[in-house]
């Protein structure tokens, strides 16, 4: 059976991650029979966004691996114990937990640093040609460690002109696309789709997803 490792950063969007995206592509994985490994980092959130005001909570402090479980069901793993062999493809779901705690683009845009076991698991997915999907604000991080690397990789946030030439920056080809749709690399097997960078309903972002995790099930192929 397939593995799919989801990489989820805390549980809300702006403060981790966003959980219409999370669980839509929970649920495309599932209707396509696959086995999902869920995974994140045991650290603490940058901080922590009441998700009613939208302020930030100063005196709250949350773990990443362990709000993700809430988006899981308990079934998680500490992304530090994953390794590529255990997996045939991986996903990154998007909110800001993507840009905050797995990176910190959202802090420092193009001179980003990449929380060290998730740029460990890319590079090691990137080493053995296994695919990787990134949704909404999640290119960024890819975009951040295959530019490092020296490999150029085609990827899309929607068409917000400031984050797509943030991926410019790091080294990435940015190309514009719609929300119901996606972007393929298809010599880097890296898939991309803007969801609620640029969503207004939840259908729509279902849409891209959807197409991204059939696109992704045809490089498996």
């Amino acid at each position: 059976m397939t593995r799919i490792g989801v990489v989820l950063s805390g549980c809300g969007v702006y403060d981790g991650s966003e959980i219409h995206e999370a669980v839509l592509t929970l649920l495309a994985l599932d209707r396509k029979g696959a086995t999902v490994i869920c995974m994140a980092p045991d650290i603490a959130q940058a901080h922590v966004i009441n998700h009613r005001t939208g302020e930030e909570s100063p005196t709250e402090s949350r773990n990443v691996l362990v709000e993700s479980a809430r988006i899981a069901r308990g079934d998680i793993r500490d992304i530090a114990s994953v390794a590529a062999a255990d997996i045939d493809a991986l996903v990154f779901p998007g909110g800001f937990g993507a840009a905050k705690n797995l990176c910190d683009f959202a802090f420092k845009g193009p001179e980003c640093s990449i929380e060290p076991d998730v740029q460990r698991l890319v590079k090691e997915m990137m080493a053995a040609r296994k695919p990787i999907v990134a949704v909404c604000i999640a290119p960024a991080l890819l975009a951040r460690v295959m530019g490092a690397e020296h490999v150029p990789v085609k990827l899309t946030i929607g068409t917000d002109a400031d984050t797509g030439h943030a991926i410019e920056t790091m080294g990435g080809t940015h190309v514009p696309c719609p929300v119901n749709d996606f972007v393929v690399d298809e010599e880097k097997k890296v898939i991309s789709t803007p969801a609620y960078m640029l969503g207004q309903r939840i259908s729509e972002v279902a849409a891209g997803i959807d197409k991204s995790i059939d696109a992704l099930f045809r490089l498996l192929e």
